[in-house]
């Protein structure tokens, strides 16, 4: 639906950026849905943690939250302002730093905040499926707004002269790559489904599916971002795609590798050498 309301230029007609007025206050779409997304999101996964027959002690649930919100907050920002480190060190300016963010530099730092916060409470088991789909709505929700600013903040496609190039507020047609976004999250959401109805898999691997998913569709669709290169032509968030994907595909390996020794030992319970 979306990508056929982008080739049939339906947004051409819209003004950029977006704005609301709430009480006798101009604000930008961008922030009001990111807000919107995360309450959303957390409402959700409240929702689902309820529904969950996997229980968490309240310790546990608290440090894996902390974690992920202190991890979450300090990456997007760190990686959102080394996106542009030339800016940022030539002309420090804190207003400026406190409002770069990027979900790349959240995702992966809230992990590592995770991952810190479970070894504090001695909790091993995988905490990540059931935020899957909670974030995958928030994002979602996040990126409309990232689509309404237009060229406004730094969300945008490069200029081109392809099937969906779209108007959004300069003279250039551009990719509108936050709407490729949400089509992606879509069908993402849609195959972790279907993985997650098949019940054959061990606890968090519909996450480690999710980060490795989405972390290298973000190293692919920065290709048509605006980017300062800092290595090769890769800029900052591609490289910490780079390294997320990576470290996802050594899990995702031992995993798979888990599941194949798990059917096997199901098919043969007293294989050799066993009791």
């Amino acid at each position: 639906m979306l990508l056929f309301l982008i080739k049939n230029n339906t947004f051409d007609t819209m003004d950029f950026p977006v704005a609301f007025h709430l009480f006798g206050k101009t604000i930008l779409a961008h922030p009001l849905f990111e807000a919107l997304g995360m309450f959303i999101g957390m409402r959700y996964y409240f929702y689902l943690k309820r529904k969950s027959s996997e229980k968490v002690s309240f310790n546990v649930s608290a440090a894996v939250l902390i974690g992920a919100t202190a991890g979450a907050l300090f990456g997007s920002k760190l990686i959102g302002n080394l996106e542009n480190p030339y800016k940022l060190f030539g002309h420090f300016d804190f207003k400026t730093v406190w409002t770069n963010n990027t979900i790349v530099g959240g995702l992966a730092f809230g992990l590592m905040g995770v991952e810190l916060a479970k070894k504090a409470v001695g909790h091993k088991e995988s905490t990540g499926d059931l935020i899957v789909f909670p974030l995958i709505l928030a994002m979602i929700i996040g990126r409309i707004g990232c689509f309404l600013t237009g060229i406004y903040e730094e969300t945008y496609g490069v200029p081109t002269d392809f099937i969906f190039g779209m108007h959004l507020g300069d003279q250039y047609l551009r990719h509108p790559v936050a709407l490729y976004e949400i089509a992606f999250l879509i069908i993402l959401r849609i195959i972790l489904k279907t993985i997650q109805r098949k019940k054959n898999y061990p606890s968090g691997f519909i996450f480690q599916v999710f980060m490795l998913s989405y972390f290298t569709f973000r190293f692919l669709l920065d290709f048509i971002k605006p980017r300062i290169e800092i290595i090769g032509n890769l800029g900052t968030i591609q490289i910490v795609c780079i390294c997320v994907i990576i470290y996802y595909i050594y899990i995702i390996k031992n995993t798979v590798r888990f599941i194949h020794s798990k059917n096997k030992t199901y098919e043969n319970p007293h294989p050799v050498g066993s009791w």
